[in-house]
């Protein structure tokens, strides 16, 4: 598997946002409250979390809208959610 250009994203992100801005996350990760609790963890006590149960209760998505400041700040939480194991960022 290729590594995530980051760079590539961040010049994307700068062209097609203007900031401040409210910037929507989702991730899906294996029902784990620790890893659960990890992605949970990236966002301000401000952020707007929701959860949601796959039909097979096997796996849980997990969307949070952030009000961020640069692109810097998307790509850091990107960054961090990459080091919690099995974690998909979409």
């Amino acid at each position: 598997m290729s590594e995530f250009n980051y760079e590539a994203f961040q010049e994307k992100l700068e062209k097609q946002l203007s900031y401040p801005t409210v910037y929507m996350f989702k991730f899906i990760v294996q029902v784990d409250h620790r890893k659960i609790a990890l992605i949970e963890s990236l966002f301000s006590s401000e952020a707007d979390i929701h959860t949601k149960m796959s039909n097979n209760g096997k796996y849980i998505s997990i969307t949070a809208k952030e009000v961020v400041m640069t692109a810097v700040e998307i790509i850091d939480i990107y960054k961090k959610a990459a080091t919690i194991e099995g974690v998909i960022s979409l």
